[in-house]
């Protein structure tokens, strides 16, 4: 009797719940930039969809300082997210930027919602969800300032879990992993333990507080832990910082000023750091500091002792969010004194702390934060154990998968997982050192598994994780892209809704008819595909004559790019043919990247050896036209040559030559614009 009034209450409660819950096709939670773009790729997909966000902002990194995008081979970027950033080269007045402001970021996700008329709750937080059967049938969420009031109930068919934290995927129930595997299991080379050489102490910093007498006891933030054989899997984090955007304007300008809770003594590794090295300048000798728009920056870390904050993280990824909260400002208190330790520490360099002072907090950012990023990098957190795991070998090319449905091409990138002690052999003394950082690249763009975006079957059957994705520790490195996340956002949106019209599980898709929507609406608004060419990706499209030589150097689109040294001594041309589906006007754009060194004119400046007009020639349907393009300008941007009739096939053309070159000339990518 009593187990069926148990039972009874149960179906009753499930019942209001149903009834006082509201009812989606898709759910999104997570406002970051793949959570906007979910939601608006399935609004435009013709399905009903919220999107959720625990903060008060949209974009997550993308909105929160992370203006130099990092990518690696811009080829790679398809779909919507290409579109993001050539809507954010519009607002500059180009066709194309992956460098911006951070307000201007977040207008254009604003604006993205809007277009797809996308509800957006702003502040409110996971509670719980409700599995049954292998689905989420339902999740309850909280507002984020933890008052018990306002609960609010969602159902959905599909639900894409977007933060960075995989806060969704945990609480379903989903398998993941935290940490950093061993070699051993996935048999890769460059996971667990590593210490190397990148963003490394220099010899000789002692890590005492008195300076060789290990009972003074370590400086601030050098953990006790004895390093593990090179290989080893444990549960450390790579470690977090805020992006940071400040300015040079004055007029635009806030001073950095001593932060609350400021404590110097978290910075003497910096000063014994700088004292051995002696940087010129704090750009890349403290800090890594990325121009951006209107004299504004996206600030990195760099070196042994910068604005990473690195070992303060690992209990971060499961969390509670008091915890979160709790770290999170922890890091806030320490990037802000960090800045005005720089600046105003009578013990820096003067010259040091003469160029901080140059910078302050912009005037028209964050205006409801004081002027600071509200959004923590969260590098890696937990990460999804899926249908496929994404390993090393996937980013190497020595395993390809069938079922891609993106791309990445960044290099394997870890930052550093803890600072210690280790003796160093030449002298015998304890040192400091960071132990963790990795960056092997060097690979072309390969594809990611759809599978690495969906749980096991058994896990959950209506549930995608394109941020949080299946990937070990020192692939998802290479993956975790903003502009990435954004094309594995649009691909789990248009996959729910495929799996919502078949009525399947999300592991029982057309992975087929998945690629080819894709393929051929990238921008789901049913427009005619863009057709892309460039050396890399598409050799079979380009022929050349002469003699061109493939560099890495330079300000090329992806890999690489061609180069002529010769100045018309031999004739040399390189011809793009696209496969013109449909027969109609197109805008035609040439990447005019910056030749750097190499062949006949190593080391002279980009200006200087480039020629000052590049030779075109474009095959229309109707006839063969002639362009001379000023190659000194708009150097590292797309340039258009004009709007052309190009009939269906192969018969068009567009074709680089070096004809009456007086300098180097360069071949890059093409791109085929159907007018609209």
């Amino acid at each position: 009797m009593k187990k069926r009034l148990l039972l009874l209450l149960s179906f009753v409660s499930l019942l209001l719940n149903s009834i006082r819950a509201q009812t989606y096709d898709i759910c999104v939670y997570g406002g970051t930039s793949a959570g906007v773009i979910a939601a608006y790729t399935a609004a435009k997909a013709g399905k009903t969809v919220i999107l959720i966000e625990p903060g008060k902002h949209l974009g997550g990194l993308s909105s929160g300082g992370l203006g130099q995008t990092d990518i690696g081979n811009k080829y790679a970027i398809t779909g919507i997210a290409r579109a993001f950033y050539r809507q954010i080269g519009q607002h500059y007045g180009k066709f194309e930027q992956w460098t911006f402001e951070p307000h201007v970021a977040e207008n254009l996700f604003k604006d993205y919602v809007k277009k797809g008329n996308v509800p957006v709750w702003f502040e409110y937080r996971l509670l719980s969800t409700v599995k049954k059967e292998g689905k989420i049938q339902q999740i309850t969420v909280e507002p984020s300032n933890g008052s018990g009031k306002g609960v609010r109930t969602v159902q959905a068919k599909m639900f894409i879990d977007c933060t960075y934290e995989g806060d969704l995927m945990a609480k379903a129930g989903v398998s993941y992993t935290v940490g950093r595997e061993a070699n051993s299991q996935y048999n890769e080379t460059w996971n667990g333990v590593q210490m190397l050489d990148k963003h490394q102490f220099p010899e000789g910093v002692d890590p005492y507080k008195i300076p060789g007498n290990p009972s003074s006891g370590l400086l601030w933030g050098i953990s006790t832990a004895t390093l593990a054989p090179n290989g080893t899997g444990d549960k450390l984090l790579q470690t977090y910082n805020f992006r940071l955007c400040l300015t040079k304007d004055p007029a635009n300008q806030i001073p950095i000023t001593r932060p609350a809770n400021y404590d110097s003594t978290k910075y003497e590794l910096l000063l014994r750091q700088v004292a051995i090295e002696k940087p010129q300048h704090i750009n890349w000798g403290v800090m890594h500091i990325a121009d951006m728009p209107n004299s504004k920056t996206d600030i990195n870390n760099k070196g042994g002792f910068s604005t990473d904050m690195i070992g303060m993280n690992h209990t971060y990824a499961e969390a509670d969010y008091e915890t979160r909260k709790k770290i999170i400002k922890e890091h806030e208190d320490y990037t802000k004194g960090f800045l005005y330790f720089v600046g105003h520490d009578p013990r820096m360099p003067q010259h040091l702390r003469q160029q901080m002072l140059e910078w302050g907090y912009p005037k028209d950012e964050y205006l409801d934060n004081d002027h600071f990023s509200p959004q923590i990098y969260v590098r890696e957190a937990r990460r999804l154990i899926g249908e496929y795991v994404m390993t090393q070998h996937n980013c190497e090319g020595r395993e390809v998968v069938k079922d891609g449905i993106g791309l990445a091409a960044y290099t394997m990138d870890s930052h550093n997982c803890q600072r210690i002690i280790v003796k160093n052999p030449k002298t015998g003394k304890m040192e400091v050192r960071n132990e963790g950082d990795v960056q092997v690249g060097g690979f072309p763009p390969y594809p990611i598994s759809y599978r690495s975006l969906i749980p096991k079957k058994a896990d959950c059957q209506n549930l995608f994780v394109p941020v949080c994705l299946s990937a070990t520790h020192i692939a998802y490195g290479s993956i975790r892209m903003e502009p990435v996340f954004m094309a594995l956002a649009q691909t789990s949106a248009v996959a729910a809704v495929m799996a919502i019209d078949a009525k399947k599980p999300i592991q029982e898709i057309e992975v087929r008819k998945l690629q080819n929507t894709l393929l051929t609406n990238p921008l789901m608004d049913g427009s005619q595909p863009e057709i892309l060419l460039d050396n890399d990706v598409t050799p079979t499209k380009i022929t050349t004559t002469g003699k061109w030589q493939i560099t890495k150097a330079g300000g090329k689109y992806a890999a690489t790019q061609l180069v002529d040294y010769s100045k018309w001594k031999e004739k040399g041309s390189i011809r793009f043919t696209p496969e013109i589906l449909k027969a109609g006007f197109y805008e035609v754009y040439i990447y005019n990247p910056s030749p750097m060194g190499g062949g006949g004119n190593p080391g002279e400046a980009a200006d200087q050896a480039k020629a000052s007009k590049t030779a075109v020639k474009v095959k229309t349907a109707q006839k063969m036209e002639e362009v001379s393009l000023a190659s000194q300008t708009q150097v590292n941007d797309w340039i258009k040559l004009g709007t052309y009739p190009f009939e269906k096939g192969a018969g068009n053309f567009v074709e680089i030559t070096n004809q009456d070159a007086d300098g180097v000339v360069v071949a890059d990518a093409v791109l085929f614009v159907p007018k609209k």
